[in-house]
């Protein structure tokens, strides 16, 4: 479990001003939190041939879906309160390998590197780690977690509302398309901001009781845990005291390395010095993925009807890192693309 630092949720100054500035610096933390974990798993996912392991990337695709619904909804509520989400900006692209937004200096190590199961336990799932798992875990409370980030701002949401109307932005501005879970759910209330915090939670972390959101899908954790295991959660069909309720022995998700491009890890700008044509590749990837940036800067800044753009470019990522993953950079390993963010 990643730990945040005690920053996020602390204010010295109780005025009304102060405590909605430190809300939407919240948001604007949590939106950045949301994307930086796309980067990591894109890359694991492009790093999974054509036709191959097509479990395991139905689960991580599922995964990177919902990465940017909780974007959205975390956009849709800055919006809300009178903010203005900050996505085109060289700094919202966070450094591979190192920590996430928000998080404390001796935290987890984020890297871009192949899918592996070592990939899986020693990273991933530890990102989508929730407080307590349902197949018996009880990871150490220590810092603060992301679900206690998120109950912090929807702490601040209803103390804050008491004091007066903090929601005061554009219904315009809210992106209610693109995505099942939004349709006709934008945010404009004390209770629907709320209800968009909760989707994020649940579908994140799950219960302590069910790893299941409220849309019946596993929580990121277990889908990860799947792939890991190499089974299907399910619930445990003969219970018994002391033992877990839910059991990684369903039916079979396989997971073959050769399936596996073998991408180098962590790649940057030098790595590909003397390569011109693989340095071409990669600024082709990076130009398109900041262009994605820019879209969606716009989308969540009064132009909520362009999604599909910003939609279109990202189904173009996948054709061109997989062609940068079968250039050979060093005998046995192949390039990977390197997520740096270029000006328009």
């Amino acid at each position: 479990m990643i730990r945040l630092k005690h920053l996020l949720i602390e204010h010295r100054d109780n005025s009304f001003d102060h405590r909605l500035k430190l809300l939407k610096h919240s948001l604007q933390t949590a939106i950045e939190l949301e994307h930086s974990t796309i980067p990591p798993y894109l890359y694991a996912l492009y790093s999974i041939k054509t036709d191959q392991n097509l479990e395991a990337a139905h689960l991580i695709k599922s995964i990177v879906k919902q990465e940017m619904l909780h974007m959205s909804l975390d956009c849709n509520v800055l919006n809300a309160i009178g903010g203005h989400p900050k996505i085109d900006h060289p700094r919202f692209i966070p450094h591979y390998p190192g920590n996430l937004p928000g998080s404390v200096e001796d935290s987890l190590i984020v890297p871009l590197a192949a899918l592996s199961k070592q990939l899986l336990l020693d990273v991933f799932m530890v990102i989508e780690e929730p407080e307590k798992t349902v197949d018996g875990d009880t990871p150490p409370a220590d810092g603060v977690t992301i679900g206690e980030f998120y109950a912090h701002i929807k702490k601040e949401i209803c103390e804050l509302s008491k004091m007066g109307n903090i929601f005061t932005g554009p219904p315009e501005k809210q992106l209610v398309t693109g995505f099942r879970e939004l349709q006709n759910k934008g945010v404009y209330d004390e209770e629907t901001a709320l209800a968009a915090i909760d989707m994020i939670v649940e579908q994140g972390e799950g219960s302590d009781i069910s790893p299941l959101d409220p849309e019946h899908e596993l929580a990121h954790y277990y889908k990860y845990a799947e792939i890991y295991h190499g089974r299907k959660l399910i619930a445990n069909p003969t219970p018994k005291p002391g033992q877990p309720a839910w059991v990684f022995e369903g039916h079979r998700i396989e997971f073959d390395a050769g399936g596996i491009y073998p991408v180098i890890s962590n790649p940057n700008r030098h790595s590909y010095a003397g390569k011109p044509r693989i340095t071409d590749l990669n600024l082709t990837f990076n130009s398109t993925y900041s262009d994605m940036l820019r879209k969606l800067h716009n989308v969540f800044n009064g132009q909520p009807d362009n999604l599909a753009l910003a939609l279109l470019s990202m189904q173009s990522l996948r054709e061109q890192a997989q062609l940068l993953m079968t250039q050979e950079v060093v005998p046995g390993q192949t390039a990977g693309p390197t997520f740096d963010y270029i000006p328009a």
